[in-house]
This record gives C-alpha cells, sequence and structure tokens, in this order.
C-alpha cells in the first residue's frame, strides 16, 4: 500500500511541474472588464473550480478579453495559455482549440495546433481525468462568450 500512495504522490508531483506552476503565476488579462459585450461562467461541479470570462468582439474577433480564475494550478495554467494568444482569434478559431485540446486530454490526441502549442505542458494531465474539466473551462467559457455575443445575448453574469 505504501509503494501504491508514493507512486500517486509522485505522479501528482510530476503533474505540476514547475512550467504548469509558472504559467499558472502568471494569468495574462486577469481581471473582469468593465461592461463587456458576453460574460460568461463556467463551474467545474468535480473539483469546484470556476472561470469567467468577460469580452468584447469586433469583426468577429475577441477585441478584448479578461477572466477572473478561481481554479486549481492546472485550470489556471490553462487560462494563461488561452489568454497569452486569445486577442485576434476568431470563434472557429476557438472551437478548433476547444476540440484539439479535448482530443488530446481524452483520446491521446496530438497537441494543439499553433499559436495555442503551449498546451502541451499539460499532457502530463491525460491520466488524470479528474482535472480535465478544470483545463476546459476558460476555453468554454471564451467560446460560450463569443456564441452569445453572436445571438446577441449580451453580457449575462
Amino acid at each position: 500500500m505504501t509503494d501504491q500512495t508514493t507512486d500517486a504522490g509522485e505522479d501528482l508531483i510530476s503533474l505540476y511541474s514547475r512550467r504548469i506552476l509558472a504559467l499558472a503565476a502568471d494569468i495574462p488579462h486577469l481581471g473582469r472588464l468593465d461592461s463587456p459585450q458576453a460574460s460568461v461562467m463556467k463551474r467545474s461541479p468535480l473539483c469546484g473550480s470556476t472561470v469567467t470570462v468577460d469580452l468584447d468582439a469586433e469583426d468577429g474577433r475577441i477585441a478584448r478579453f479578461g477572466q477572473d480564475v478561481k481554479a486549481c494550478a492546472l485550470g489556471q495554467a490553462s487560462a494563461a495559455i488561452l489568454g497569452a494568444h486569445a486577442l485576434g482569434r476568431s470563434r472557429d478559431e476557438i472551437a478548433r482549440l476547444r476540440d484539439e485540446l479535448r482530443a488530446m486530454l481524452k483520446e491521446g490526441g496530438p497537441v494543439p495546433s499553433a499559436p495555442f502549442e503551449d498546451y502541451e505542458a499539460l499532457l502530463p494531465a491525460r491520466d488524470f481525468k479528474n482535472r480535465h474539466a478544470s483545463i476546459m473551462l476558460c476555453v468554454e467559457a471564451t467560446l460560450a462568450a463569443l456564441d452569445q455575443i453572436a445571438a446577441g445575448a449580451g453580457a449575462q453574469g
């Protein structure tokens, strides 16, 4: 039993690499926007992580982006990667990221394509299914916010 506990502990230590912790400590566009066109909060019922994304879009692309992230280091790292590349992205690009990231985590697919290749840092999370929802939160909230704008629904939250 001790060996199994030690192995699980070592797996968690390797999961929370220095790179993941560095990403989690430096999240771009952290904070809420004043009067965003859309605002979406997503919550993972499994771990309780929450992410709120505020954004404005112009010509179908993200023009302003803000995020409030209350998540584990993996969710924070994911928000950092997305935040670094969110401005100027279209709904199709964010949907592609969602699909590629989900495939990477759940199906052993490749790392998401440029400019989101930094999600490579989260490859070790494949083996931790209970962390997948937290990693996906910021992407799903961003996509939902873009959908709100496209539907003319405006900010909700």
